[in-house]
């Protein structure tokens, strides 16, 4: 195990650092409970592969409001809609932050992007930009015929493998519409994987999304951080570097060839009008616009893709909750035409299968951490300034105090019926886009993708597996990075439904 040799490692230096540790002072103040931790390391080593399970497991001993030590940093861990709700919305001003984090700093340009800027007047300036600028609905209705243009091309390759029947890898095809839907509203056009990298779009953005999210040494025990000794700086850095060549290559592009007033712009002509201007303490250049450029893209392209692969394997695994959803889409819009995105008003059952598939496979299991401005009491308990707090949305999720009309680890859409709940942020037993100042600003981008592509393919195809595989064989296993996609692709065979 890579934390045996790290361990032994630090021995060698800890008699130069224990008369320094902040942990050995200890404080009066009642910390939430939590394991004892190592020296030097603290609890780092009970982190695995998955973190979000880790933290879940640990939760059930310890309680939904739990302390942990990672290297040198109080970390607070909250697993219940009533703690996350203290958090997010009644102390939400000081925990609106962001802490110091290696991946960002090397990958998001020090920090400059919306989500991993600190809190403070940058920010609030650059949300304040984005929201109205990028992310209005103004903005998203603007790119309705793009959407329905990329999503026709792939029901057209998809009618072709049908009519061979030929087996697809749908969670491929689903990022690579991602990427095209992404590319075409951030950069005005498409580009192919090779323009970008050899590795291609969906490889660079999920190495980043990993990296983004891998408990770093560097970020627990800063003494460390120069030393890299687990080899993520030196990935970073490559990654940091794929993405400045591209973006320079796109502002370069766009700047070549600025948009006249009145003409369709996309989200680099918008960024481009802010080049240059001074907003208070800070000047807007290149850096800030590729720092958002690289939110948009990442957040645009695998999130929404990550949620539609998850959906739709759920799907097949549940022919019963397939079939539901096919009916209520051959109700609302027949079975002479594709789905347009004016008949997704009122889909209920499409809707329940979208929450259960956020409930189940949050996107962003462990959200992105929070840091606390100021020293604060939450339920009785002590939370430091400067502690991390990471909001465990899959721990919640599974909580069957939480969900009492069915078993928790269950996909039943059903359990929504009858019920107002919804994954905007004001419920907060369902937070797959987070809440508060720092919820996530691209929400509804994303739902509409969401809701536009899943209903397509479940109105357009029938889906069977592979032979010789049952849905209840599908491996359900999950790649832990900032967002948490399938490990492994799902390859179906479509058959077109449609009478047109």
């Amino acid at each position: 195990m890579a934390w045996i040799w790290i361990t032994l490692s630090f021995t060698l230096i800890a008699h130069l650092l224990l008369r320094a540790l902040p942990w050995k002072r200890k404080s009066k103040k009642k910390l939430p409970p939590g394991p004892i931790g190592y020296p030097i390391l603290g609890n780092l080593p009970l982190l695995g592969q998955n973190p979000h399970h880790d933290l879940h497991k640990l939760a059930q001993k310890y309680g939904p409001l739990m302390y942990l030590r990672l290297g040198f940093v109080h970390t607070i861990v909250v697993s219940s809609p009533e703690l996350a709700e203290q958090f997010l919305k009644t102390h939400d001003l000081v925990f609106a932050s962001r802490p110091p984090h290696e991946a960002s700093k090397h990958i998001s340009y020090e920090q400059r992007s919306l989500a991993f800027a600190p809190y403070g007047p940058y920010w609030r300036n650059i949300r304040k930009m984005c929201t109205l600028e990028l992310l209005s609905n103004a903005k998203i209705n603007s790119f309705k015929s793009m959407r329905r243009e990329e999503v026709g091309l792939l029901v057209n390759f998809l009618k072709d493998a049908a009519h061979d029947h030929t087996a697809i890898d749908l969670s491929s095809k689903i990022f690579s519409l991602s990427a095209d839907m992404s590319c075409r509203m951030v950069f005005g056009k498409k580009y192919m994987d090779k323009e970008f990298d050899e590795r291609g779009f969906k490889a660079v953005i999920q190495e980043g999304m990993v990296l983004g999210a891998t408990p770093n040494i560097g970020d627990y025990v800063p003494y460390l951080a120069r030393f890299d000794l687990q080899g993520l700086t030196k990935r970073m850095k490559a990654v940091s570097k794929v993405f400045d060549a591209f973006f320079e290559k796109i502002i370069d592009e766009h700047m070549k060839s600025m948009k006249e007033e009145g003409e369709s712009k996309d989200f680099v002509d918008v960024m481009l009008g802010f080049m240059g201007l001074n907003e208070g303490e800070y000047h807007i250049d290149r850096p800030h616009i590729k720092a958002i450029i690289l939110d948009m893209l990442s957040g645009s392209m695998d999130t929404s893709a990550t949620a539609i692969d998850w959906a739709m394997t759920e799907l097949v695994r549940h022919p019963s909750a397939m079939k539901r959803v096919q009916d209520e889409l051959e109700k609302a819009v027949g079975m002479n035409r594709a789905v347009e995105e004016s008949d997704l008003e009122g889909l209920h059952y499409l809707d329940m299968v979208i929450k259960e598939t956020m409930r189940l496979h949050p996107v962003a299991p462990l959200l992105l951490p929070h840091e606390a401005t100021e020293d604060c009491t939450v339920n009785g308990f002590h939370i430091p300034l400067k502690s991390r707090v990471i909001v465990n949305v899959w721990s919640i999720g599974r909580d069957p105090k939480v969900w009492t009309t069915h078993d928790p680890e269950e996909f039943i859409p059903e359990r929504f019926l009858g019920s107002s709940m919804d994954v905007k942020g004001r419920d907060f037993q369902l937070l797959p886009f987070g809440a508060g100042r720092r919820g996530c600003p691209g929400m509804q981008l994303g739902l509409t993708i969401v809701r536009f592509v899943l209903a397509q393919l479940v109105h357009c195809f029938d889906w069977d597996l592979p032979a010789g595989i049952s849905p209840s064989e599908l491996d359900m296993t999950e790649e832990f990075g900032l967002t948490a996609p399938r490990a492994k692709h799902l390859v179906v065979m479509p058959r077109y439904r449609l009478s047109e």
